[in-house]
């Protein structure tokens, strides 16, 4: 894996071009900006904006129509209405008792830094790759003084086994304590087989009552039956060589987090998370609609 993942970057791009752009907004990561530099900003900009004909062989207008019509319909849907979903989560989390927030492949992730009031009581610990961790720690203390005092980093790497041990050691990481995880992004990345093992681990290193949020592509996806924004998508990511390996039905994901003590408590499809999530924000921008992501649904799942 490269220092810098480019689906990561180009997530945090999408959220900060969101924030930027629009008054009323489907999720404002006011800080995603700040953790590019200008000149990542304007080169994928620069870059999205030059490739409007992949996105859309039609259009026409300017290069920065062209880059709201890629942002709002390719790269923003799933960063933003994702992240106001765990988020919306989180805080229903914590009301009723989590005591710490996992952030599994955390990436450009800002929850940490711009948390809210009903966060300060809670213990904070991102986990990603150790070189992604560091470029994104090196970011951070361009932006802030100081980092909040109830977050952790931990380095682990998913595609070694045993990687749990590192939750584990960690001095501030309670077993006991229930435990809220987001795993964002990070299915599609996953064989079936990594994810099955992640979401077993998970359950053997938190008590019941902890829950696990993510997002993951459904069985159509990779069929005739996928929409044209999926296919896109995909060829994006095998363009960047982070490659996406898997999708489920309802069924297949219902088994598999059964099989490690989860239930399927919250699921919402594209058409769900348009409404929920969307609806403000496309009301008052009728011009610039955005629909939830074709073949992606959000699932949260509680540990019984």
């Amino acid at each position: 894996m490269e220092q810098k993942s480019m689906t990561a970057l180009i997530s945090a791009f999408s959220r900060a071009y969101h924030s930027v752009k629009n008054k009323e907004k489907v999720f404002d990561d006011y800080l995603a900006k700040d953790i590019l530099t200008q000149n990542e900003y304007e080169q994928i900009s620069s870059n999205m904006s030059k490739g409007i004909k992949f996105f859309n062989p039609s259009f026409d207008g300017t290069q920065d129509e062209a880059l709201r019509f890629i942002v709002d319909n390719q790269l923003s849907p799933t960063p933003i209405g994702r992240a106001a979903f765990t988020e919306k989560s989180l805080e229903n989390a914590v009301k009723i008792g989590a005591k710490q927030y996992l952030i599994f492949a955390a990436g450009y992730d800002t929850f940490a830094y711009r948390q809210p009031d009903w966060a300060r009581n809670i213990q904070i610990f991102e986990l990603d790759h150790p070189l992604t961790g560091e470029d994104k720690q090196k970011r951070i203390q361009k932006v802030m003084k100081e980092i909040p005092p109830n977050l952790h980093y931990i380095s682990i790497d998913f595609t070694e086994k045993n990687w749990e041990r590192n939750i584990i050691k960690c001095s501030q990481f309670e077993q006991s304590k229930i435990s809220f995880c987001s795993l964002l992004g990070l299915n599609y990345y996953l064989t079936k087989k990594d994810f099955a093992y992640a979401i077993n681990t998970i359950s053997t290193i938190v008590p019941k009552g902890s829950s696990i949020v993510f997002d993951y592509q459904d069985e159509n996806t990779y069929t005739s039956k996928a929409g044209e924004r999926v296919k896109k998508q995909i060829a994006l990511a095998n363009a960047t060589n982070e490659k996406m390996l898997a999708s489920y039905s309802y069924l297949e994901l219902e088994k598999l987090l059964s099989d490690s003590d989860f239930l399927i408590y919250e699921h919402l499809t594209p058409d769900e998370i348009t409404e929920q999530y969307f609806k403000k924000y496309n009301q008052a921008n009728p011009e610039h609609p955005i629909r939830a992501f074709d073949n992606v649904n959000y699932c949260l799942a509680v540990k019984k």
